[in-house]
């Protein structure tokens, strides 16, 4: 499993909090189980405060920033992802945006994570589909799509029917197969580690609680939440079951370390939620 960086350790603790705050030795303590050198760390801090990812209390105690607010609200969210899904009708969402920013561009890193966030795929150069299984008006989700980064010259549309040869590569773009897959080997893992977390010495139960579960959160997260026949819904119900009984766990885990930091903790999972910061954040 990938290890965390400063910068996403520091926003995966502080979302766990839900808008509280902690002392900078805290994440100290926790970046040294990480082995993330401490000057690594506050380097990390700094650049976060100066971007408004992060803010500074008048105690001196960090907590998430206005900057990172949309998406950490959208991370939050995995939990109920299930409750944005309907019956699909068969018709497609549409995006057509523009020019491709040039690699590594702030526009093209935005437009990408907005996308991927909302389960699009490219159909074609400068057009993204997904099913219109969503549970969301044409305006609630263009609305999201530009709050998460999507350019606001972006054409996005509803389209109720593809000609036949679009519509077969448009089914193609996702493999059930693969995600059935992904469902049943996270689910394992899940269970395997919760049988075996309370047995652990604290700190591995820490460490294995927060990657195991970041990175099982961040695949919920980055879930295009398909219906059938595009992807296994029952499954992935199942993982979203297990991976919130595992959240529990996890904050058993890190609840000792929380307490001695006074970092809230009995309504937050203590293995942080906000991992897509390792990758498209």
């Amino acid at each position: 499993m990938r290890r965390p960086t400063a910068k996403s350790l520091t926003l995966d603790l502080l979302s766990s909090l839900r808008g509280a705050a902690m002392p900078v030795s805290a994440l100290v303590a926790a970046a040294k189980l990480f082995r993330i050198d401490e000057n690594a760390l506050r380097v990390a801090i700094a650049r976060l405060l100066a971007s408004g990812q992060i803010a500074r209390d008048e105690r001196g105690r960090y907590r998430l920033g206005e900057a990172a607010h949309a998406i950490d609200q959208r991370v939050l969210g995995w939990r109920a992802a299930e409750l944005r899904v309907a019956k699909w009708p068969g018709g497609w969402w549409l995006v057509r945006a523009g020019v491709l920013p040039p690699p590594r561009s702030r526009e093209r890193r935005d437009r990408e994570r907005a996308l991927a966030l909302l389960g699009f795929a490219e159909l074609a150069p400068g057009f993204a589909l997904r099913p219109d299984n969503l549970r969301a008006s044409l305006a609630e989700l263009q609305g999201e799509l530009h709050e998460l980064g999507l350019e606001r010259d972006a054409v996005v549309a509803l389209v109720r029917e593809l000609d036949p040869e679009s519509e077969t590569r448009a089914r193609g773009l996702w493999k059930r197969e693969a995600f059935a897959a992904t469902y049943r080997r996270s689910l394992a893992e899940l269970d395997a580690s919760e049988a075996r977390l309370a047995a652990l010495p604290e700190e591995r139960a820490m460490v294995e609680s927060f990657l195991l579960g970041g990175r099982v959160i961040r695949e919920l997260v980055l879930d295009p939440l398909l219906p059938e026949p595009l992807a296994p819904e029952a499954e992935r119900r199942a993982l979203v079951a297990a991976m919130r009984r595992y959240d529990r766990a996890g904050r058993r885990a890190w609840a000792s370390f929380m307490s001695r930091y006074d970092a809230p903790h009995a309504s937050a999972p203590a293995h942080g939620e906000r991992t897509l910061s390792l990758a498209i954040a």
